[in-house]
Order: structure tokens, then sequence, then C-alpha cells
């Protein structure tokens, strides 16, 4: 089933079209739920923790459509104050919209980073 999960996720991710507004409006109302208390989620602004990134910065550390896996299999981090999120796909379809439309680098390409 997790595995079922997480090709559903990916595929929503990779077949989709241009973002819808209300896609958007969703996955922002899904991270600021989740991740506004420490990350800095719009295109300005300052992290309240600022050991946490700006969303907004994550092109530099990630492909975004790669974070698919991690956010519906459950996003876990090496440290303690970062709790473990778990999405349904249509919750990370909506997130990974939001994240690429506020990233500072648009990347328009349909590969991966790791060639670069």
């Amino acid at each position: 089933m997790r595995g079922a999960l997480v090709l559903l996720a990916l595929l929503a991710v990779g077949g989709s079209a241009a973002a819808q507004p209300a896609e958007l409006a969703r996955g922002e109302m899904l991270v600021r739920r989740h991740c506004a208390g420490c990350h800095a989620i719009g295109a300005v602004g300052v992290s309240p923790d600022k050991a946490a990134p700006p969303f907004r910065n994550l092109h530099t550390r990630y492909q975004i459509d790669d974070l698919a896996e991690a956010l519906a299999e459950g996003l876990l981090t090496g440290h303690p104050a970062m709790p473990e999120f778990r999405f349904s796909p249509k919750d990370v379809r909506s997130i990974i919209a939001y994240l690429k439309s506020i990233q500072t680098h648009q990347d328009t390409s349909l590969g991966s980073l790791a060639g670069r």
C-alpha cells in the first residue's frame, strides 16, 4: 500500500500541467499550517527558526519534484524539533506546485539536477 501511495504521488506530480490557482492556494495553506512555524514559506521573508531554510530556496538543495516521495512516505529529518509529516497524493501535488511557484530560480527543465 505504501508503495502505491508513493507511486500515485509521483505520477500526480510528474503528470500535472500548469498548477491551477486552487491547487496553489491549497499548497500554500498546507505549508502555512505545517511548516510556517519554522520556515519562511513565501517568496520573501525570514524563517522564524534561523536554522530552517526558506522554502523559496529549496531548489538549491533539492530537485523540487524529488520531494514528492518524501512528502508521501513521511518527511523525516535528523533533528528532533521537526515533526514527521505524511501527506496524501492530492496534498503532495498541491505542496509541490506551491513550492515550485515560489522558487527564486525557476527550473524549466524536466530533467534532474544530478547532471549539473
